[in-house]
């Protein structure tokens, strides 16, 4: 019988891990609600695969711990592989999946109702509120159909992105290294950045954290932009200088923005801070900010996302300990 041990099970996760040990019968889970470290690998020692997610790196001496432990075959319940020693992953054999689509729609929705909610500028509207202030201006807002949405990356995320966006009547400008055919076909493409940052009213990222895009946003990219622009960051948080972004809040040039991902998180996020005050000085302005909206990297966090992220990674393990192609292999 084919066993799997998998790492950090969350509360809203077991339920549909429990869903595949049914379909499953074959087949031996065990799991914890423990990050994988170096300490606790042997845990998953006679078992066939092991599947985790977390934010903190798996870095070197996690990826020895496991291979003592006699795993080699390594399934990730989310995309991003930034935080893997993947040098050391391919050295000591090991094959590796993720699951790079899980649900566009998660981030996408997100996205596009935080960016309504700074245009409308919902956040000063609910404080003043909160203090009896009733009265309109000069918290007026933007229609979302004014504004000309500039869509970099137009992968699965950046498209049903721009599909709302389109719902709204929005104007669209997008560019992407590799263009989609779809949004060929719909004009949409731009030559450059610089040409995308000239025109666009709100920009919203959609790209991985590769070695050319991290801090793509920058004091020198912000320059070029339209005056009073919004800069949308569901990514990955290094795509951002948040100290470029800060000064561009303070002068003005930037109306607002929508964080659900923050270049220092690691070790912040999806922890409780309350009465000890957020560890981080620029985060903690951040979050304070009338004009922006920061989220804990929880546009991906829904039902539907979530049992996608466990079913295919479980589908995913089970096929390498069968000895078949993984539907979603990492290249090593």
């Amino acid at each position: 019988m084919a066993k799997i041990f998998a790492y950090s099970i969350r509360k809203d996760e077991a339920p549909y891990v429990e869903e595949w040990k049914k379909a499953h019968s074959d087949v031996e889970v065990e799991y914890t609600d423990a990050l994988l470290t170096p300490e606790n690998a042997n845990l998953a020692k006679g078992a066939d695969g092991v599947v985790t997610y977390q934010q903190l790196p798996y870095k070197a001496d996690t990826i020895e711990a496991l291979h003592e432990a006699g795993i080699s075959k390594w399934s990730l319940r989310n995309i991003g592989i930034d935080n893997i020693d993947l040098k050391k992953a391919k050295e000591l054999g090991f094959t590796l999946t993720n699951v790079p689509v899980y649900s566009p729609n998660a981030i996408a929705e997100h996205a596009i109702v935080q960016a309504a909610r700074i245009l409308r500028q919902d956040k000063r509207m609910d404080d003043k509120m909160a203090r009896g202030d009733m009265r309109w201006a000069p918290t007026i807002g933007r229609e979302v159909r004014d504004q000309t949405f500039g869509i970099i990356g137009t992968g699965h995320i950046g498209r049903v992105f721009m599909n709302l966006v389109e719902a709204f009547g929005a104007k669209i400008v997008a560019y992407d290294k590799f263009h989609n055919d779809e949004v060929e076909k719909k004009g949409y493409y731009v030559n450059s950045l610089d040409e995308l940052y000239a025109q666009a009213d709100v920009i919203s990222l959609h790209v991985p954290s590769l070695p050319e895009n991290i801090h793509m946003i920058n004091d020198e990219s912000i320059a070029k932009m339209k005056d009073d622009v919004v800069i949308m960051n569901v990514s990955r948080g290094d795509l951002i200088d948040t100290d470029a972004l800060l000064r561009g809040l303070d002068s003005g040039k930037v109306f607002g923005a929508v964080l659900d991902t923050y270049e220092d998180e690691v070790g912040i996020f999806n922890a409780n801070w309350d009465r000890k005050g957020v560890p981080d000085a620029r985060l903690d302005d951040l979050i304070h900010r009338d004009n922006v909206l920061v989220t804990p990297h929880t546009a991906f966090y829904t039902t539907h996302a979530v049992r996608e992220m466990v079913m295919q990674a479980f589908d995913n393990n089970l096929l390498m300990i069968q000895g078949k192609e993984p539907n979603t292999p990492v290249k090593l």
